[in-house]
């Protein structure tokens, strides 16, 4: 890739993830969050949440694994055992009641909130997801109008119940991927770094927690880095077409108050002081050709470069112009070849 091109693909995949993070003008209406145990979308929940209210955006948060609400929500409603339809009704009341309480504010704020709209949270869809009686597609998207944007988070560690698997139908986690219009898929940056590492050398790539397979191995090594998380981000647009990027946000943002501009401190994965070390190191080694690792020297010395490039082949020499001298056979008879005069005249 050229520069030009580099340098292209970097400002319009930053500007894209921030219209993402701040949901603007109905960028993505159903945002998914995957993650697992090596690596926790906490982080890019509350950044979300942040920037909802550095917009002065709604913020609904349905908890079934989260005990107190997180700073910056305003509606925080318990889904834990409780059924999908009245969840479904306490959510509907929470947006309309927001809504109307804005309204009967001011005629500035009401502009102001129909342009910013609200987001919905779910901090965990599986508990849903394991529900054989519900249909999840058709309930998520009851929720969803140009005003609400959906925001949920999959765990994709937490198997399913077997009665839920239906033969012939696909799983919950397909239809979630096949419906979101944005996937962000978190990873640990130690983990990344790991494999890129691997990869450059053409080694097998490590794995980590329970993809190691090893008795009594739950999380591996590395989980969780405290510098900051990798977003697999795959953003599909309304023509169709899909947009793949690969980025690093660190951990400690730093937020501006609301009349100054927000500093900005994503930046992509290739830019990455750490990931771009192990590029370079992978490159080096590659063209030393394993100075460390063989006995041999593959490569030429500038002599041997200039004889090589000065030795003239058989077919290079056939084509000058009165045939040249290739093509023939010359042959130095020894003392010990007998010559035939008949064979020499064929």
């Amino acid at each position: 890739m050229t520069d030009r091109a580099l340098q292209y693909r970097r400002i319009h995949n930053l500007l894209l993830i921030q219209r993402l993070l701040s949901l603007r003008e109905g960028t993505s209406p159903f945002t998914l969050l995957l993650d697992s145990l090596e690596q926790s979308a906490r982080l890019l929940l509350e950044e979300y949440i942040q920037r909802a209210k550095a917009l002065k955006t709604t913020v609904v948060l349905v908890s079934y694994e989260t005990l107190r609400a997180p700073s910056g929500v305003d509606v925080f409603i318990k889904g834990r055992r409780k059924p999908a339809m009245k969840v479904q009704k306490e959510i509907a009341s929470a947006l309309s009641g927001t809504q109307s309480r804005t309204r009967s504010n001011s005629v500035v704020s009401s502009i102001f909130i129909h342009m910013a709209g609200s987001i919905l949270i779910f901090d965990t869809l599986n508990p849903l997801a394991s529900d054989p009686a519900l249909n999840l597609p058709t309930f998520l998207f009851s929720l969803i109008n140009p005003q609400i944007s959906l925001l949920a988070i999959y765990h994709l560690d937490i198997p399913l119940p077997l009665h839920v698997s239906l033969h012939y139908a696909p799983s919950p986690l397909t239809l979630l991927k096949y419906l979101a219009t944005t996937i962000f898929t978190v990873h640990s940056l130690s983990h990344v770094l790991a494999r890129k590492g691997a990869s450059d050398r053409s080694l097998a790539e490590p794995v980590f927690g329970l993809s190691e397979e090893r008795e009594g191995v739950i999380a591996g090594l590395g989980r969780n880095d405290p510098r900051g998380i990798v977003l697999e981000m795959e953003h599909r647009r309304k023509s169709g077409r899909g947009v793949e990027e690969w980025l690093f946000m660190p951990v400690s943002h730093s937020y501006l108050p609301a009349n100054e501009k927000m500093k900005e401190k994503i930046i992509l994965l290739g830019d990455h002081p750490l990931y771009r070390q192990h590029r370079l190191d992978g490159g080096t080694v590659g063209l030393s050709a394993g100075e460390d690792d063989t006995t041999f020297n593959l490569g030429l010395t500038e002599k041997q470069r200039r004889d090589r490039e000065g030795v003239v082949l058989p077919y290079f020499d056939a084509q000058r112009e009165g045939g040249g001298g290739g093509g023939r056979i010359l042959y130095d008879m020894g003392v010990e070849d007998d010559f035939d005069e008949e064979e020499d005249e064929i």
